[in-house]
């Protein structure tokens, strides 16, 4: 009896450690993780610690638009901020997933998960694909090919009228799914890009799939979180896809 005690409960060792291992493909390898569980030393600034960076220095004169409070991570854009809020961390990966816990709290919020390379001159500020949650929609919009290319960048820059070939090329690098999400609540979402094709869950459900050259652009090295006016992040999780 008590031999086959031993033996069932390594067999119970042994599968919890083989279903481990199938998720841990099935997601790749956690490079970064963050679930803002700290409390900041001042309260005039961004202050956001773990490696996390923002504009608020060269876009809000300084004042603080990041705030972490009861275990999340508050974004909210200054009154003299002349840009939307950047949250920045740097995440490198060919293919790959974002997850993390986001709330919005008034209809007009917006979070936008952006993908970027620094390095790739083709595109404004290194702006490779964006995903945007907002009240009733997810935007899947590859930037590296459409909006944020250097010829379409300049020219709306220089307020140059676009022709129309290049607003259709633009208007096909994008894709809006509807989904209604209720404010004050909280929602897990998650990114995948795997190739050419990035997919959006919500609470573990496929809402949107998209596919599109930049999407498979070979290096993407930085998550940032674009915030217009204001949304709640937390439990941040980054993995690259295993090769």
């Amino acid at each position: 009896m008590k031999s086959r005690s031993i033996v069932l409960a390594v067999f119970s060792v042994l599968s919890l450690f083989t279903l481990s291992s199938v998720q841990g493909d099935d997601r790749g390898d956690l490079i970064f993780q963050d679930d803002f569980e700290r409390s900041e030393s001042q309260e005039l600034k961004d202050q956001v610690g773990n490696d996390w960076g923002t504009n608020s220095k060269s876009r809000a004169k300084g004042n603080k638009q990041v705030d972490l409070r009861d275990g999340a991570m508050y974004i909210y854009i200054h009154k003299e901020a002349d840009h939307a809020v950047s949250v920045t961390h740097e995440a490198e990966f060919k293919d790959g997933s974002v997850e993390l816990r986001f709330m919005l709290e008034n209809e007009k919020d917006t979070l936008g998960l952006d993908f970027a390379d620094s390095q790739c001159k083709e595109v404004h500020a290194g702006h490779l694909f964006k995903v945007t949650v907002g009240a009733n929609k997810v935007d899947i919009s590859d930037l590296k090919s459409g909006a944020m290319r250097m010829d379409v960048y300049e020219m709306k820059h220089n307020g140059t009228p676009l022709p129309k070939e290049m607003l259709d090329r633009i208007k096909a690098t994008k894709k809006v799914t509807k989904f209604e999400f209720e404010i004050g609540k909280w929602y897990t979402l998650n990114v995948d890009n795997k190739g050419d094709t990035v997919s959006v869950a919500i609470d573990g459900k496929p809402v949107s799939k998209f596919s599109s050259e930049g999407f498979a652009h070979p290096t993407k090295k930085m998550l940032r979180l674009a915030v217009p006016k204001q949304a709640v992040v937390d439990d941040v999780k980054i993995f690259a896809a295993s090769r």
